[in-house]
């Protein structure tokens, strides 16, 4: 609540009791309150930046498949009606194939979606094998060729262009979790050469609406090769980290909370890659623990408390998608994960008043 009826214990009691009801009665119904039409005007230095950065809190975000019907918009409405919210930012992905959705930039989906919430985009430099990177197999196109500007005028002035046309800024991450597609699309030296080529490219077609994500595994184990992936400072303009809590998805005998899946890798790119450039949590979930469901809800419900000590971490997007797998249920659809990721959602730290354009 914003407001407490604090004078009077009997109109407090009674406006509990009013607030019950009605809450009751939309969750009934099937609706929930949005929050960014009737929550208070938010004091004007805490709108974001130009590099759509929330100075007060984060985003809350999510990457959400593909409802069965192949409607992006059903899907992501499906889930927001589940956490009585609607999402900060849509999360999406595409390949360089061409095809009408996975290889189109700003599909009409996407294009919906975004008239209320923010877009990030991130683009393969890949074919995949099936619709949607359903098997997980795809074709790289290679770095090299990227690079030496071979794509260019088939694969990525189109979709330039579309990204221009569209106006309002997105974020976009080229070949996320890099460190986990080399060798097979290259060298690093030649990855650093392609992502500023594509940064180049697009500034050169006038595509100035775009806030460029670096977005890394942050597995600690590729310390090394992340430092030689990075494409500098001037190419960047946040940076992502996709971490987990496996547990027992990958065997694992150490289950980590929020806050353990996120600070090691957090610390080491604030320390090594840069202290000053906003972080987002581009991928973020927890499996469950078969023997303690409950610890899912509390992991999700921890995160309003961590946050805040990672100050530079200002967007959170889950990954509401199983992994190939035993116990690698990694969605919150339904149960411990689904109530404690509502309740994270509803805290004031995620509640940031979205950009206007």
């Amino acid at each position: 609540m914003t407001e407490r009826a604090h004078r009077d214990p009997r109109g407090a009691a009674l406006l509990a009791l009013a607030l019950t009801v009605v809450g009751a009665l939309l969750t009934g119904a099937g609706l929930w309150i949005d929050r960014q039409e009737n929550a208070p005007a938010p004091p004007a230095s805490c709108a974001p930046t130009a590099l759509l950065e929330p100075p007060c809190g984060a985003w809350w975000g999510a990457y959400v498949p593909y409802a069965e019907n192949g409607s992006l918009t059903d899907a992501v409405h499906s889930l927001e009606k589940k956490i009585g919210r609607r999402l900060d930012l849509v999360y999406n992905y595409h390949d360089m194939s061409g095809t009408d959705r996975d290889g189109t930039l700003l599909t009409p989906d996407e294009r919906e979606l975004g008239e209320d919430r923010m877009l990030m985009l991130a683009w393969e430099s890949t074919v995949w094998t099936e619709p949607h990177h359903r098997d997980w197999t795809e074709t790289q196109l290679g770095w090299d060729r990227v690079a030496a500007g071979d794509l260019d005028e088939e694969i990525i002035d189109p979709q330039a262009r579309r990204l221009k046309a569209y106006g309002k800024r997105v974020f976009f991450s080229f070949d996320q979790e890099t460190d986990f597609r080399t060798p097979d699309a290259g060298t690093p030296e030649e990855f650093v050469a392609a992502y500023r080529h594509l940064h180049d490219r697009f500034r050169q077609l006038g595509v100035d609406n775009v806030v460029w994500v670096w977005t890394v595994s942050g597995y600690l184990g590729n310390a090394e090769l992340m430092k030689r992936l990075y494409p500098g400072d001037a190419y960047v303009d946040w940076i992502g980290m996709d971490q987990y809590n496996y547990f027992r998805c990958h065997d694992s005998p150490d289950w980590l909370d929020f806050d353990r899946s996120q600070r090691p890798s957090y610390d080491w790119l604030r320390a090594n890659i840069s202290d000053s450039k906003p972080v987002m949590l581009a991928e973020f979930s927890t499996a469950p623990d078969p023997a303690r469901p409950d610890r899912q809800r509390e992991w999700y419900e921890d995160i309003p408390h961590t946050a805040p000590t990672l100050p530079r971490v200002k967007a959170l997007v889950h990954w509401n998608r199983p992994v190939p797998g035993a116990n690698c249920d990694l969605t919150v659809n339904k149960g411990p994960a689904l109530e404690g990721y509502r309740e994270a959602g509803r805290d004031g730290y995620f509640n940031q008043p979205l950009p206007r354009g």
